[in-house]
């Protein structure tokens, strides 16, 4: 696995998660960056069709206007090679060197390329180094960038990607797989981003998203964000863009939870969370893009009508512009 990622400033979206990277551009188009964004768990055999699954979509999911650079790379058995899709101004290079694809739907697919020291996804050609004193570290998870550039670590001494979902990817795709998603008649599945808004230092000296870890209470439910950062279910909450001027906080019957949103998919106050007794539920506080829940083995999202509380079950997903959130209840 790459053991360094350099990422631009920027008012795009880059995204780490495996042995995948991502760069996209699609303001207004939150299905084209979650579908995308949940293709970076995908490794080994059949990469190169759910990419190719995601390209037949990508048209219709962005407008047509979108841009992206999507890069998933294998470094099993000691050998290292990327599986690539792309569009619009996005581009992947090896090296410097702009990687060939193939069109498909009006993107360019690449698969079984090798790698080098070097990986990039951004839009244009490589930068050939980053300048100095813009670039941090991304272990994992989704961050504001306008391009990045893995540092690859020798194939030889890599560790292999992480490994794909244990289900095997179908060839369109719905909520019930984080290996992509396709357009639905409710809502084309969308997966999420970063549930951050500020950085917070990982041991290896990188940076992940984070806003909150708190030490969450045993018998505490609690909502896991695809970066795989925790909020305890511990209080009602309020989750948006700025929801600390929402009625509920300002009265002080619920916790505000802010979610970075570059693309301001979400609203200001998107969804609250609600306990009572034992069952929680999630209500759409009247946003602009809706609130989606889907349960566990569910291959659509179903949008949530506003100022309708919705029970939530151990497993569901929860869908708030791009973030996907999932609400585990402990035994």
């Amino acid at each position: 696995m790459p053991d360094r990622c350099e990422v631009l400033p920027g008012d795009a979206l880059v995204a780490r998660r495996g042995g995948g990277l991502l760069w996209v551009d699609a303001p207004g188009s939150p299905a084209l960056v979650a579908a995308l964004h949940a293709c970076l768990g995908v490794s080994g055999p059949g990469a190169d069709r759910v990419l190719g699954a995601v390209a037949a979509q990508a048209a219709a999911l962005g407008g047509g206007s979108a841009s992206f650079a999507l890069v998933l790379t294998d470094t099993s058995g000691g050998s290292g090679t990327g599986v690539a899709l792309w569009s619009g101004k996005g581009q992947p290079a090896v090296d410097g060197v702009p990687v060939s694809g193939q069109p498909v739907d009006g993107c360019s697919l690449a698969a079984g390329f090798t790698l080098g020291s070097s990986l990039y996804v951004g839009p244009g050609q490589a930068t050939p180094q980053m300048p100095p004193g813009v670039a941090h570290d991304l272990v994992e998870g989704a961050v504001p960038g306008s391009g990045a550039l893995l540092q690859l670590a020798a194939v030889s001494s890599a560790p292999a990607a992480v490994p794909p979902a244990t289900h095997t990817p179908p060839s369109s795709f719905g909520a019930g797989s984080d290996a992509g998603f396709a357009a639905a008649p409710s809502y084309s599945a969308p997966s999420g981003s970063s549930a951050s808004s500020q950085a917070a230092r990982t041991d290896d000296g990188g940076e992940e998203t984070a806003f909150w870890k708190p030490d969450a209470a045993a018998s505490a439910p609690v909502l896991r964000f695809d970066d795989g950062l925790v909020v305890t279910v511990d209080e009602d909450l309020v989750l948006g863009r700025r929801p600390d001027s929402h009625e509920l906080v300002t009265a002080g019957n619920a916790r505000p939870v802010p979610i970075a949103d570059t693309q301001n998919v979400l609203s200001s106050a998107h969804a609250a969370i609600q306990r009572q007794g034992r069952e929680v539920t999630l209500t759409d506080l009247g946003s602009l893009n809706g609130t989606h829940v889907a349960g566990p083995e569910a291959t659509e999202w179903t949008q949530l009508e506003p100022g309708v509380a919705h029970p939530l079950s151990d497993g569901d997903r929860l869908l708030l512009g791009w973030t996907v959130i999932t609400y585990e209840q402990p035994e």
